[in-house]
């Protein structure tokens, strides 16, 4: 089982997107797939077609109230794809995880549970660098990090680094970069070539291979509550998601994480 976080402190940079699409595409090619939804917003619990109003058992009760994650976990329309999802109260759960012993493993130790149930988890990160993200990064084999191709998109990439590099140290020393995916992509404008080739000069052995192009449809999918795999099969988003998929697949193989 491969735990991949999704994190960037910075917001609108893809990372709620990419949880989606890459859980769905790998459901797709038949591995078993678990999100998880870290963020109070919930937006990828209602990106995978979750009614929020209907969620009787979420990640804050599985953190806060230690419910076991088997009762939190949602199968969604789709084959081998599940969630453990999110809802408001987990707003309030950065406060009341700071009284609790070995507050920073309270996801892992959760997610253990899971051990041999599925190939992947995949764990959308709040926007910020709290408890929240911390619990992400301390469960997790690997972080990825989207950022757009847009202006300042390095922004705040020194302090997430920096944040890795203490978990690894403090929490989880086998912590490791999975890859920079650029997002948002767009060829008819010199800003974003300007931008993939400053990511590249910056972080050069981890930046991901695929790139994800700037598409409606992609844009769109969220409020049908679909992935794009589904929403529209055949859009450039689903292609390059695809083929996402296919590079973390081959990385897992790589690495003998997936069977």
């Amino acid at each position: 089982m491969k735990i991949i976080a999704v994190a960037n402190q910075k917001g609108g940079v893809g990372k709620t997107t990419t949880t989606v699409n890459l859980a769905a595409c790998l459901a797709e090619k038949e591995k078993r797939v678990l999100v998880v939804d870290t963020d109070p917003q919930g937006n990828t619990t209602s990106g995978l077609g979750i009614d929020k109003e209907q969620i009787k058992e979420s990640l804050y009760d599985v953190l806060i109230n230690g419910t076991q994650l088997k009762h939190s976990i949602i199968h969604t329309k789709w084959h081998r794809l599940d969630i453990c999802p999110s809802h408001i109260e987990l707003s309030g759960a950065e406060i009341e995880l700071v009284s609790l012993e070995n507050r920073e493993y309270m996801l892992k130790n959760a997610l253990s549970q899971a051990k041999g149930e599925y190939d992947f988890v995949i764990i959308d990160c709040p926007p910020s660098l709290g408890l929240l993200t911390i619990n992400a990064l301390a469960a997790a084999d690997t972080v990825l990090v989207p950022i757009q191709c847009e202006y300042y998109a390095l922004e705040g990439l020194s302090q997430l680094m920096a944040t890795i590099r203490t978990v690894r140290r403090s929490i989880n020393p086998k912590l490791d970069i999975e890859g920079i995916l650029l997002t948002m992509f767009d060829a008819r404008t010199n800003l974003s070539i300007e931008v993939v080739e400053e990511v590249k000069r910056v972080m050069p052995q981890k930046v991901c291979k695929t790139i994800i192009p700037r598409n409606i449809r992609l844009s769109e999918a969220p409020s049908f509550g679909e992935p794009i795999v589904v929403y529209d099969t055949n859009s450039r988003g689903a292609i390059h998601y695809r083929a996402f998929a296919d590079e973390i697949l081959e990385s897992a193989t790589d690495n003998k994480e997936v069977g």
